[in-house]
């Protein structure tokens, strides 16, 4: 079941969690078992996410993904066999249908959230969005982007449309990423549920020539900043092994170490 969205005052944020990418059913369903565990131990609502195509790699040779249909069968067996809630993004308007067919939740990528047509198509679909806000673009310009998802989900008959906006940090000079903390309020006023990305705002795009580096150090910190600034939800990819993942490993939280943050995080938001 998914969380409500707006975080109550004193309580846990929602999480959104998983590997960059599907690399096999075996390593999602040990993570997604994993994750279940923390959520029970925590009392934090989580969600499971993971790509079934990474259609931003850097380079020709970067691990995509195994496709749509196995990438889809495996987050349905997580599903079925863990009872968590799924996330995957789509990249094309006319995968939204049959994405939505299958998750709990919808997302579109950073560098696409100017795509008009993207974002309708997966407003459209009744199911929660969450929309990532673009590297190259200022929070105040994520007003508009939410303005064209809530006119879809109206023109679908969607009452009460669920759409939140995600921040990942913003483009500060070549291969790096900022934080401006500012962006989390002025989002969360648009009247939006807020995600911060704390896993791939410490990523250094391109910064290995022909593929991303990260700087997960910073992740911790990043991540207790923006829960006492005030958000809903936290997204954190993780994996046993981030070095040797297949996708964003530099800049993704090794599973063992995903507990301890999380108590930090439900104990600062406990402040309120």
């Amino acid at each position: 079941m998914l969380p409500a969205f707006r975080r109550a005052a004193g309580t846990p944020p929602f999480l959104i969690a998983g590997p960059c990418v599907v690399e096999s059913e075996a390593l999602c369903l040990a993570i997604a078992e994993r994750l279940r565990g923390i959520s029970e131990e925590l009392g934090i609502p989580v969600i499971f996410k993971a790509s079934f195509d990474k259609a931003n790699r850097t380079s020709v040779s970067g691990f995509r993904g195994n496709g749509i249909q196995e990438g889809l069968r495996v987050l349905e067996k997580v599903r079925s066999e863990t009872g968590l809630p799924v996330l995957t993004d789509v990249h094309l308007p006319d995968q939204c249908a049959a994405v939505a067919e299958v998750v709990d939740m919808i997302q579109t990528p950073a560098f696409l959230a100017r795509q008009t047509d993207l974002i309708m198509a997966a407003a459209a679909c009744g199911k929660p969005v969450n929309i990532k806000k673009a590297q190259f673009m200022a929070p105040p310009d994520m007003a508009a982007v939410l303005g064209k998802a809530r006119a879809a989900a109206e023109s679908a008959g969607i009452d009460d449309p669920q759409i939140m906006l995600c921040e990942r940090g913003s483009s500060f000079g070549y291969n790096n990423l900022v934080v401006d903390m500012r962006g989390l309020v002025i989002m969360r006023e648009m009247g939006a549920p807020v995600v911060f990305d704390a896993t791939h705002s410490v990523q250094l795009p391109g910064g290995g020539g022909d593929r991303s580096l990260g700087q997960r150090q910073f992740v911790a910190p990043l991540a207790r900043a923006a829960m006492a600034v005030g958000v809903d939800g936290l997204f954190m990819e993780t994996h046993p092994d981030p070095d040797n993942a297949l996708s964003d490993g530099p800049n993704m939280v090794p599973l063992s170490e995903l507990p301890d943050l999380l108590r930090q995080i439900v104990a600062i938001a406990a402040l309120g």
